[in-house]
């Protein structure tokens, strides 16, 4: 995601390998556990909310994930979410707040009902560095305290420039070593794990039980990677199951790891037909 609200190389070099689809027999997805980042549908949702939210419901979707309330209050958002049978069970709020305005964010979950707190995205100008990390890594371990006092638990959204060289390993390293793993979890968005040059897989099994929440969907075969940028062409989005990253064995490392959502989110231009498509994909595949 990018901006506000979102403020979310595999052309793998010599160092990885592309992941090979298995047939090793496991369960789908539970659909309890699969939800929709609605900020997949922000344009529709800008112009029509009542339409695309039974829209959404008409998919079998039962759970979202929040990145703004398009014009409405938090309280009136909510109430067209309830008309619709759609639970919250996750948010993005801007950086600045977790820094300056928790008290508004406290709030706001609890009118939402929400237990996932999250920050898709560190402002910083130019490339990501040691300084605006370690700023962040104060900010998280801060919010994330105060936040579980609340019963909620804070996470970062990976976001690609996270892992620019540093020392021995990247920054993302270094924030996963500093952060206190009592109030600090990580959403896992595997498109720019994978637009970063990394192993979606190898990173989920490096930090075990520190993710919590996954975003899903798919990488155009022909997206450039080994970028830390965090921007890419939304239509490099496609559905999951196609595209260069391979689901099978992610999925079962994202199981092991205790991860408990897995959403789904396509900031392609065409977003309601791939939903369907990645939605379908995750109840009918075993891994």
């Amino acid at each position: 995601m990018k901006s506000y609200f979102r403020i979310l190389p595999f052309i793998l070099s010599s160092a990885f390998s592309i992941l090979i689809l298995t047939t090793a027999t496991a369960a789908p997805v539970d659909n309890a556990h699969i939800g929709l980042q609605l900020y997949s549908l922000r344009n529709q949702l800008a112009t029509n909310i009542l339409e695309t939210l039974a829209e959404i419901k008409g998919w079998g979707i039962t759970n979202v994930e929040l990145a703004g309330t398009y014009h409405l209050t938090t309280e009136q958002f909510k109430e067209q979410l309830d008309a619709n049978d759609l639970r919250p069970i996750s948010a993005h709020y801007p950086y600045d707040a977790f820094r300056t305005n928790l008290d508004w964010i406290i709030s706001d979950a609890k009118i939402l009902g929400i237990k996932y707190v999250g920050c898709a995205w560190i402002p910083h100008k130019g490339d990501f560095d040691e300084k605006t990390c370690r700023e962040a890594i104060e900010t998280f371990n801060h919010a994330g305290e105060i936040l579980a006092q609340h019963g909620m638990t804070f996470f970062s959204h990976t976001h690609g420039y996270e892992f620019a060289p540093y020392k021995d390993g990247t920054l993302f390293d270094l924030i996963m070593a500093e952060t206190n793993p009592k109030y600090v979890s990580f959403q896992m968005d595997i498109f720019w794990v994978a637009h970063a040059g990394q192993d979606p897989v190898k990173l989920m099994q490096k930090y075990s039980h520190r993710w919590k929440l996954m975003h899903l969907k798919g990488m155009r075969d022909s997206t450039p990677t080994g970028l830390f940028t965090g921007h890419s062409d939304v239509t490099n989005d496609v559905p999951i199951g196609e595209g260069k990253i391979s689901f099978p064995p992610l999925l079962r490392a994202a199981e092991k790891a205790g991860v408990t959502w897995y959403i789904i989110e396509d900031e392609s231009p065409v977003s309601e037909q791939q939903i369907p498509q990645s939605l379908n994909y995750l109840k009918a595949h075993k891994w």
